[in-house]
């Protein structure tokens, strides 16, 4: 891994906002505008205005969301409402949640990463990005000069010993801690012994690092850490050379991925039995039942079977499940149709599921793009009520109610799918991954001058 640091952040001072739960937020791209408008009632000084400000009437260049972030992050710190730490830290940070049923703590911590970009060192992404959220994360960081917030990085350790070794420290201390909108639990401690930050640095110092989440925002640190050397050049240790990152074991027991269904509009009404006439011979076909509820208990066959080649397809023309298994006519098909990829690129679920159903097989390369959830109940209720029910995983956007023709439920990409795809030099298909929980915006604040 590149050089990690301790540095000073910037925090929120609880005696003068209250409680941190108040005012804290998630990424930007999962906040719904409803969402949004709940959480700028929530506290005056809620991490929304920075992170995902409003647009007004009569924005223009000089005057618009980007700005007015820049002058609410100004004007909370000259009142006190955010204060910089006195010392460096690293900053340990647990997320206790509810999945399937069982609760867990992921473990890490945050600091700051040297930047380098893909390719040129021991950083890899694994999913594409896109150029305007790439644009609107610069526009933010160029007005605030700040790293709102965090990258989430995985690095491989079998024995947890650079989050062992955190732990040992912060026993005793009390967290500042955080609940968030879907209950998870959010505690941090800031640990500035220099002995132990050297320790954990020199752990990290050989390791690889894979971007599990904030691809657009490391993205987007490395473009203005050159946009400022276009400036004048910089000094090595200039904060704008690193990105807040929270770090996180891939060995964590705590860590989880969850899948990501896909519910399709814009492909032509098919039962279940034109679309096995469609997939045969490359996948055998089984009908599952009828009914959006039969997902629930298909999906835990699915989880449980554990195979990336095994999906589930809604057809909405007859109200009917479809369980599909690629064979090896399937496994051939797929390496023919994308030899530029490695066979474990080629054996992902939602790779599948793209390159070789949606595009080739059903010869739809250009549908529109798909509404994304990751709880069965989310595919169940998007089928009944259409994207009126609930948030685009992707977007956090509310649709108009428009019905789907097809659902996809699919498998996630494991974190070894992630080290062994990344370190091969590819990117997996878009929402391949989707780490539960999110990390929260407003914990920390790493500043950038």
């Amino acid at each position: 891994m590149p050089t990690i640091q301790a540095f000073r952040g910037l925090r929120y001072d609880l005696g003068h906002v209250g409680s941190l739960s108040d005012v804290v937020t998630p990424p930007y791209d999962v906040i719904s505008p409803e969402f949004q408008e709940t959480l700028y009632k929530r506290h005056p000084a809620n991490f929304v205005r920075l992170e995902l400000n409003r647009e007004e009437p009569g924005d223009n260049e000089s005057s618009n969301k980007y700005t007015r972030a820049a002058r609410f992050l100004r004007n909370w710190q000259a009142e006190g409402l955010m204060q910089l730490d006195p010392d460096p830290a690293i900053y340990v940070y647990h997320q206790t949640f509810e999945y399937a049923g069982q609760f867990f703590t992921r473990r890490g911590f945050m600091c700051r990463v040297k930047l380098e970009r893909f390719g040129q060192g021991k950083i890899y992404p694994h999913e594409e990005t896109h150029a305007s959220a790439k644009a609107d994360r610069l526009l933010l960081t160029k007005a605030c000069k700040a790293n709102l917030s965090q990258i989430f990085g995985l690095y491989p350790d079998p024995d947890n010993e650079a989050q062992n070794l955190l732990e040992d420290a912060i026993i005793g201390q009390t967290p500042h801690t955080a609940t968030d909108h879907l209950g998870v639990v959010h505690k941090m401690w800031p640990v500035t012994e220099v002995n132990i930050l050297g320790k954990v640095a020199a752990i990290m110092d050989p390791k690889p690092m894979f971007i599990a989440d904030g691809h657009h925002r490391y993205e987007t640190a490395c473009n203005y850490r050159d946009f400022l050397n276009e400036q004048s050049t910089l000094d090595s240790a200039h904060p704008a050379n690193f990105v807040l990152t929270q770090c996180v074991s891939m060995n964590d027991p705590g860590l989880r991925v969850l899948p990501t269904h896909r519910l399709f509009r814009g492909l032509p009404a098919m039962t279940s039995e034109q679309l096995t006439s469609k997939l045969v011979p490359y996948f055998t076909c089984e009908n599952m039942g009828k009914g959006p509820e039969v997902a629930a208990n298909l999906w835990d066959e699915i989880e449980i079977e554990g195979e990336q080649g095994t999906l589930a397809f809604y057809t909405a023309a007859d109200d009917t499940w479809t369980r599909v298994r690629i064979t090896a006519d399937g496994a051939k098909k797929m390496a023919e149709i994308a030899p530029e990829h490695s066979a474990d690129w080629q054996g992902l679920g939602v790779s599948i599921l793209h390159r070789l159903i949606v595009d080739t097989l059903l010869g739809a390369p250009n549908l529109p793009k798909a509404k994304y959830v990751h709880l069965v109940q989310e595919v169940i209720d998007g089928l009944v009520h259409g994207d009126a029910a609930g948030r685009d995983a992707s977007t956090g956007h509310v649709g108009e109610g428009g019905k789907f023709e097809i659902a996809a439920m699919v498998m996630p990409a494991t974190v070894e799918h992630v080290r062994s795809i990344s370190e091969f030099g590819e990117r997996m298909p878009a929402k391949s991954t989707y780490f539960y929980p999110k990390l929260l915006g407003g914990v920390v604040v790493h500043p950038l001058t």
